[in-house]
């Protein structure tokens, strides 16, 4: 049996940034080559490994006894921790409440990608019927590496499925120029449906619907490997982190009803020429809206979410991705402004949103970790002008604000994201609150202003 604890050694794993503080709290380890996080709008995380079991984090830090899903007779097992062969994503339908069914991207036995539908058991929520595997579409890869992975469903309801270039180096058989091979393309397919032979269906508003010369699947093409890509759940803009040859790393972005763009790959390497023999024109190309170098040791683009929480204002609309190979955490704002934030210690190769779209990021040696932030208020309160004391805190806690604005109101949240403690204060810019009821741990303050400014500062409660 395994038990994954909770871990809160603040000054022991607490990383800051160079110009917004970012914070890695270890949340739970041991798992074996996680590669993916999931939720269904309860507590529970479910973490996808490699070798192919879904594991059921729960938020307080313990893992079930009993995997929702173990399917390892079926995936071809990874041959080491950078194997990019395995059980590689994870969906659950929209309505899956209701209907129970989730979706997974394998490599299987015979070394090919297998997009399958499996169902949850009738009689436990913890645990998934391994038997009820629905196979919905198989794409032959020709070599061993690039091959995506990634899974999600779209501000639509329709299934988007990343698939990389199949492999070798340089794309060497011109395949993500291709629109008669589904490598090296992100699919849309409508899975609610079935048509002709296929158990899906092809939504009407794909843009190569109708031409001879492409496949209805394709949504759009030129990926050499989107690994993990993404829809803002506020704006449904698709963000995708499409990982490079040997130099560029790019990071792609588009509109939810934009299609048919060509990223360019093997033509060019985010921005830069590596092979446009036979190639468009470059104005017939969608070039990333952000990238970055090799240099410093990055290798391998790990893309992510827009933050869309409700505790860290300034993260708020801020897109997070990673390096595989540096620990590079870095981060776009709306504005298409890219910010590095210096190494971290980890291999990410994921990251994850928990109920509260609170976000989460995994490392490929089993351990995952929670985002953290300060906020960076402008007006009213700001992070200098709030002071919460003393801090360790025991019993009592004054809250000051010290430009003589006044305190509306004071949350505390645990590290779940739940409200532990609440204060509505009305015309004080100094208060004692009581804290007896606190639990020893690590805590975050929300201190409000009358003016509806915020700032969030870090309690630990002894």
């Amino acid at each position: 049996m395994k038990n994954k604890t909770l871990t809160l050694l603040l000054l022991l794993i607490t990383t800051f940034s160079f110009s917004q503080d970012i914070y890695t709290i270890l949340f739970a380890d041991g798992f074996s080559n996680p590669v993916e996080m999931q939720n269904v709008g309860d507590d529970r995380l479910f973490i996808v490994e490699k070798r192919g079991v879904i594991e059921i984090l729960q938020l307080d830090g313990t893992t079930n006894p009993t995997p929702f899903l173990d399917i390892q007779s079926i995936v071809l097992t990874p041959g080491g921790n950078y194997d990019e062969r395995g059980l590689l994503g994870l969906a659950f339908h929209p309505d899956y409440i209701n209907n129970g069914y989730f979706y997974v991207n394998y490599i299987d036995n015979f070394g090919n990608t297998q997009i399958s539908r499996f169902s949850v058991s009738t009689s436990d929520p913890s645990i998934a019927d391994p038997d009820s595997e629905f196979q919905i579409l198989e794409v032959e890869q020709p070599y061993i590496n690039h091959n995506g992975g990634c899974l999600r469903f779209g501000p639509e309801g329709y299934l988007y499925i990343g698939l990389g270039d199949g492999g070798s180096a340089g794309d060497p058989e011109n395949r993500s120029q291709n629109l008669q091979t589904l490598l090296g393309k992100m699919l849309r397919i409508d899975i609610d449906n079935t048509e002709g032979s296929t158990n899906y269906a092809v939504p009407s508003n794909n843009p190569f619907v109708g031409d001879p010369n492409a496949l209805d699947e394709i949504w759009s093409y030129g990926l050499r490997n989107p690994w993990r890509f993404s829809f803002d759940s506020e704006t449904d803009e698709l963000w995708i982190g499409d990982v490079g040859q040997g130099s560029m790393e790019e990071i792609d972005r588009a509109a939810a009803t934009v299609s048919g763009q060509n990223y360019g790959w093997r033509c060019y390497e985010g921005t830069q020429e590596y092979n446009t023999s036979g190639c468009p024109n470059q104005s017939e190309l969608t070039f990333p809206v952000a990238e970055y170098s090799h240099s410093g040791g990055n290798c391998s683009i790990t893309g992510g979410y827009v933050y869309r929480g409700e505790i860290y204002e300034n993260f708020l609309g801020i897109y997070f991705y990673a390096d595989f190979c540096s620990g590079e955490i870095g981060t776009i704002d709306q504005s298409n402004n890219q910010i590095n934030h210096g190494p971290f210690n980890g291999s990410w190769v994921s990251f994850g949103e928990d109920k509260n779209k609170e976000l989460y990021i995994i490392d490929n040696f089993g351990s995952i970790y929670k985002i953290e932030g300060n906020i960076l208020s402008t007006t009213d309160f700001n992070i200098n002008t709030v002071s919460i004391y003393p801090n360790p805190a025991s019993n009592n806690l004054n809250v000051k604000s010290s430009n003589n604005s006044f305190i509306k109101n004071i949350s505390i949240y645990d590290l779940k994201g739940s409200i532990a403690l609440t204060k509505n204060i009305s015309g004080l810019t100094e208060t004692n609150i009581s804290i007896n009821s606190l639990q020893t741990g690590i805590y975050m303050v929300k201190v409000s202003s009358a003016k509806g400014t915020s700032i969030i500062k870090k309690l630990i409660v002894k």
